[in-house]
């Protein structure tokens, strides 16, 4: 299983509305695709808080890679991705990716 870890540090004036319609987006995306399922995320609860700025995350697991590579082609996903890309801080560098094979 491949699990597709994803924080971003968003621009201090997007709001919570904003980042739930993309998470909301994008769980829909992972429903609909083969191979995607358990789609989780939202803000930081840690007691640790050493988040960073990057108060906001996702998590998708994937039957395989190329699950993962469906996903990745997708054009709802392409869009919402963008759409996250828009809202970073920094663009891209405001946001992080992991994907581990667990």
């Amino acid at each position: 299983m491949i699990r597709h870890i994803v924080l971003t540090k968003f621009k201090p004036e997007v709001s919570e509305a904003t980042i739930k319609g993309i998470y909301d987006g994008l769980a829909a995306v992972t429903d609909k695709l083969p191979g995607a399922a358990n789609f989780t995320g939202g803000r930081s609860e840690s007691p640790e808080q050493i988040e960073r700025g990057y108060m906001h995350g996702f998590v998708i697991d994937f039957d395989s890679w190329e699950a993962l590579q469906t996903y990745s082609d997708d054009e709802d996903h392409k869009a919402l991705g963008g759409q996250l890309v828009a809202n970073a801080m920094g663009g891209i560098d405001g946001i992080l990716v992991l994907d581990l094979d667990v």
